[in-house]
């Protein structure tokens, strides 16, 4: 971790990271509540993926243990919970965080820490609640497909010969009495 926290000391590092959070909404920069600070945001993520942890694990372990608090510079100030790191990391987004990982081997490269010839990519994956496909449910959501999709073709072609029927009422009313 303290090669990491040396590496870490870039300004280029910390730049992509501010104008990332700064794209956020127009007035990011000048209004409203104050942001994650931008050392802050890099180094949890850096650790998070360093340790391959979840966010709620990043959470916790940063929170009980003093050290990863040193090292991601919170100190004694609160630590940012699970969603809120899970709404940076989706505000970042995976152009910016393959910038990041790329000039975070770069720099590992330059200072001959690693040699850099393989990468390790974030696979996290967000538990959440999933529609599990009955027969009825994929045909009622392939007619919406075919009905939307029909809509447009109408809108773009300016109006079609015969008119289009919505049935999505009847096909969802015959959906539900199948199951």
């Amino acid at each position: 971790m303290r090669v990491a926290d040396r590496l870490l000391e870039d300004e280029a590092l910390l730049d992509h990271v501010y104008d990332a959070q700064a794209k956020r909404h127009k007035h990011s920069r000048t209004r409203g509540r104050k942001q994650t600070p931008a050392e802050i945001v890099l180094r949890l993520l850096i650790l998070k993926h360093a340790r391959n942890w979840s966010y709620d694990v990043l959470e916790r372990e940063v929170r009980a243990n003093l050290v990863y608090r040193d090292f991601t510079r919170i100190g004694s100030q609160k630590v940012p919970d699970a969603k809120t790191l899970i709404r940076i990391g989706r505000v970042l987004g995976p152009e910016v965080i393959e910038q990041l990982h790329g000039r975070m081997v770069n720099l590992a490269r330059e200072r001959k820490v690693i040699q850099g010839r393989r990468l390790r990519v974030d696979t996290t994956v967000v538990e959440s609640n999933i529609h599990y496909p009955t027969d009825s449910s994929l045909l009622a959501d392939g007619a919406r497909v075919l009905t939307r999709t029909m809509k447009r073709v109408g809108k773009a072609v300016g109006g079609m010969k015969t008119k289009l029927r919505d049935r999505l009422r009847t096909i969802r009313k015959q959906s539900l009495a199948i199951t």
